[in-house]
């Protein structure tokens, strides 16, 4: 479904990514995981073109990814600055298709708000009026308005409480499998990036470390000491004797 090969970004003289390779297979799920500037959500913006690379290919499903197709969509980190203030969740729902001129704009939202266990009720509120959780699953709701194949997930899920990190996640699952998405995914807690995806790669400084599957990654079955230092970052912090 997604195939980058030869990846590489830069901002300026600085090379954010360095000829970075990946593939997501068809109804499958990668997680790239990594400490703060190891380029995770380059590569996502790289792939749906917010940023030009400076080299290397991009394919969805066979097809050079720009133009940017419609079976691929993004959701972001942040369900508050993500949506627009001033507009319902309806005209929100319903500007993808007019953009790309579907019809049957008023059964498709209805479909969409309860696949993402919203239901009716929310269809005209703005977006003040919902909680974060509730703004990500409106999120969630356009990005598959276009009936899309491939999402491009930048943490989610790191905004939410824990409780409705869990919600989210189990949707997002659900999801992938009622429509056979494929998932490509950014986060800092490897025990989301476990949940939702069966492959994981480790970046440091726009580079793969390595890349394991979701089973090794819980048994700590890894090779590299980078990625065994990231696995203690994550079980917070311990205090030297």
């Amino acid at each position: 479904m997604l195939e980058v090969k030869g990846l590489r970004v830069r901002f300026g003289d600085f090379t954010a990514v360095h000829a970075l390779d990946l593939t997501v297979g068809e109804g499958q799920s990668l997680g790239l995981v990594g400490e703060s500037g190891s380029g995770k959500s380059t590569v996502l913006r790289a792939i749906c073109g917010l940023l030009k690379p400076a080299a290397g290919a991009v394919r969805i499903g066979g097809d050079a990814a720009l133009p940017l197709s419609r079976r691929v969509q993004m959701v972001f980190q942040d369900p508050y600055g993500s949506l627009h203030p001033r507009q319902t969740i309806d005209r929100m729902l319903g500007e993808p298709l007019a953009i790309h001129g579907i019809g049957d704009a008023d059964r498709r939202v209805r479909e969409m708000l309860d696949a993402v266990a919203l239901g009716q009720a929310f269809r005209y509120r703005y977006p003040h009026e919902l909680s974060g959780g509730q703004r990500q699953r409106v999120a969630i709701a356009r990005a598959l308005m276009l009936q899309p194949q491939l999402l491009l997930l930048d943490e989610p899920t790191s905004a939410l409480d824990a409780s409705v990190q869990a919600e989210v996640l189990n949707l997002l699952d659900s999801l992938r499998r009622e429509r056979g998405l494929s998932y490509l995914m950014v986060s800092h807690d490897l025990a989301v990036v476990t949940h939702l995806c069966e492959r994981v790669m480790v970046m440091r400084q726009g580079r793969e470390v390595e890349t394991v599957s979701a089973s090794q990654l819980a048994a700590a079955q890894v090779g590299q000491d980078y990625t065994r230092a990231l696995m203690v970052a994550a079980e917070g912090f311990r205090r030297e004797a």
